[in-house]
């Protein structure tokens, strides 16, 4: 409802009807229709953490794993009620702010620990986060959000753009431990 009237335009009671239970029972479980909100950007935000499956390991260059946190935000930015939500979310709570707590501590982490390892150079992981997360959301997700659609680009030439980034965060291999000399 929130998607198809607007946040304003819905009410308590039109969310009781809607679920088929008495406002009683809604707000017994909801003080507000804030509250409800809150509750479903946390839905969404677990999607959004989703993306970093658990158990990732550091293995190699990392590259690996990147790859896949990519391609399943891609795969998010395609589901219509995800991107719709996630408009909604910009104009009541400010999407920077909502978006950062989800997916920010994560990936920060991983960029941090792949630095630690002497894998990557991210002195600043989180600028490091903003931009990996920026290649994925210019081409696909921020066109869909403002009403245009995303560029005529596969899902596949989206996730090669993470070459530029590791081209710019990875450290050399050393000696004795690159991909060529294990050949």
């Amino acid at each position: 409802m929130f998607l198809e009237r607007g946040f304003g335009l819905v009410s308590m009671h039109d969310l009781a009807k809607t679920a088929g239970v008495a406002r009683r029972t809604l707000y017994n479980q909801f003080a507000t229709k804030e509250d409800i909100f809150r509750e479903m950007l946390r839905g969404v935000s677990g999607q959004l953490k989703d993306a970093f499956p658990p158990g990732i390991e550091p293995d190699g260059d990392g590259e690996d794993v990147l790859r896949v946190v990519a391609r399943r935000i891609l795969e998010l930015h395609k589901q219509p009620e995800y991107c719709g939500f996630l408009r909604m979310v910009a104009a009541f709570l400010g999407l920077q702010r909502s978006l950062l707590r989800s997916w920010s501590p994560k990936l920060r982490g991983y960029l941090a620990h792949m630095t630690s390892l002497g894998i990557l150079d991210c002195r600043n992981p989180l600028l490091a986060a903003h931009q990996f997360m920026g290649m994925l959301n210019e081409p696909s997700l921020w066109p869909w959000m403002i009403g245009r659609e995303g560029l005529p680009l596969a899902a596949e030439d989206v996730v090669e753009t993470l070459r530029t980034f590791l081209q710019r965060y990875r450290l050399p291999q050393s000696k004795g431990n690159s991909k060529d000399d294990a050949r």
